[in-house]
């Protein structure tokens, strides 16, 4: 069933039939730790300039409540526990963050128009 975003999250539980465990494939657990430390760098960036860099918390919102709303849904699935879905906190938490500076940063940049 469906749980997540784009097409890979939808072939899931083909792919689960089809390929050998995750084990036997660690490129792609190594191909997204580097792409989840290329966020954490980006998002350094952000907090070191939010008004140049405010176009990229779009989306680091987007890649925040993305993981949240992942984990709401299997957690509303029961395909994992509660103390996985928990691991969403801090990412609602930043993502709210950068909702809210994203809108700062909007409201300081139009007075100094």
């Amino acid at each position: 069933m469906f749980s997540g975003f784009g097409p890979l999250a939808i072939l899931l539980d083909s792919t689960g039939r089809q390929y050998a465990p995750p084990t036997d494939y660690p490129h792609f657990f190594y191909g997204f730790v580097s792409v989840a430390l290329a966020w954490q760098i980006a998002f350094l960036m952000i907090g070191s300039s939010p008004a140049r860099f405010r176009s990229l918390m779009i989306p680091g919102i987007l890649e925040k409540l993305g993981y949240v709303s992942t984990l709401a849904l299997l957690y509303g699935q029961g395909r994992i526990s509660a103390t996985a879905a928990q691991a969403a906190v801090p990412d609602l938490l930043l993502g709210i963050l950068f909702i809210v500076a994203f809108a700062k940063t909007r409201a300081s940049g139009s007075r100094d128009a």
